[in-house]
């Protein structure tokens, strides 16, 4: 299986603690590398990395990168990286036929999240959003976090930052088929922006839009200088296999 990792943006929120986002280290590990090595560790043998903000130095990183996971790992620029994050799975997904597991470089997952989430894929869906259901946990930033609203079978009914009457919270990780990226093409035809989130509610809404609970599972979204500072402590714990190996 392919993945995607989304890591144009600028990150504003820890540009004091690294220039780069996706390069920011993390108990030693850059945020990019922990999110291919995860992948990897779910069966993920090729990794495209959309690139823009500072993607010289990005590019630069994934040279090296590829030679120690073994990784195939190939960069997609975004000319303009201040678009919404689904320009940038649009440009990314282009490069990749078939489904595949989509990332965003921010965000760190213990490894059965994203084994079990490239296990889910079936015919009645274009995605699957790994979402936790523990939306009041001291490792989600409100003001940050996308929420997501839920029917009786799993399926996602709203999704959105300024969501109201949620009952899950977005993990940052996806199993997404084409559909996605033609879903995210639709919306920007319709006058929206073009976020992510723009094209999961069209999905959402056409019924093709499912979930995965994460259960017990550990993740954090690394947005920001406190989370940076739990993740310090959190990832060499619930990660032990890739500090181990880096």
């Amino acid at each position: 299986m392919d993945a995607l990792i989304i890591a144009a943006g600028y990150g504003s929120r820890l540009a004091g603690i690294s220039r780069s986002k996706p390069l920011t280290p993390v108990a030693g590990i850059p945020l990019l590398e922990l999110g291919v090595r995860q992948a990897a560790a779910a069966g993920v043998r090729r990794v495209v990395v959309v690139t823009g903000h500072r993607a010289d130095e990005v590019e630069a990183f994934l040279t090296g990168l590829t030679a120690r996971t073994g990784v195939t790992i190939e960069a997609e620029r975004v000319a303009d990286w201040s678009t919404p994050n689904g320009h940038s799975v649009m440009a990314g997904a282009a490069r990749i036929p078939g489904d595949y597991l989509l990332m965003m470089a921010d965000h760190i997952f213990s490894a059965e999240i994203l084994a079990r989430l490239a296990r889910a894929g079936a015919p009645d869906r274009g995605v699957t959003l790994a979402i936790d259901r523990r939306v009041t946990s001291p490792l989600i930033d409100p003001d940050d976090a996308t929420w997501v609203r839920t029917a009786r079978d799993g399926r996602i009914t709203a999704i959105g930052k300024s969501l109201t009457g949620y009952d899950a919270v977005d993990c940052g990780a996806f199993l997404a088929t084409p559909e996605l990226a033609a879903a995210i093409a639709e919306a920007i035809a319709a006058g929206r922006p073009g976020s992510l989130s723009d094209g999961m509610q069209r999905l959402a809404e056409a019924g093709r839009a499912q979930t995965l609970d994460v259960g017990a599972a550990w993740w954090m979204d690394v947005d920001d200088a406190r989370a940076h500072a739990q993740a310090e402590t959190e990832a060499p714990r619930w990660l032990p296999e890739v500090y181990a190996r880096a």
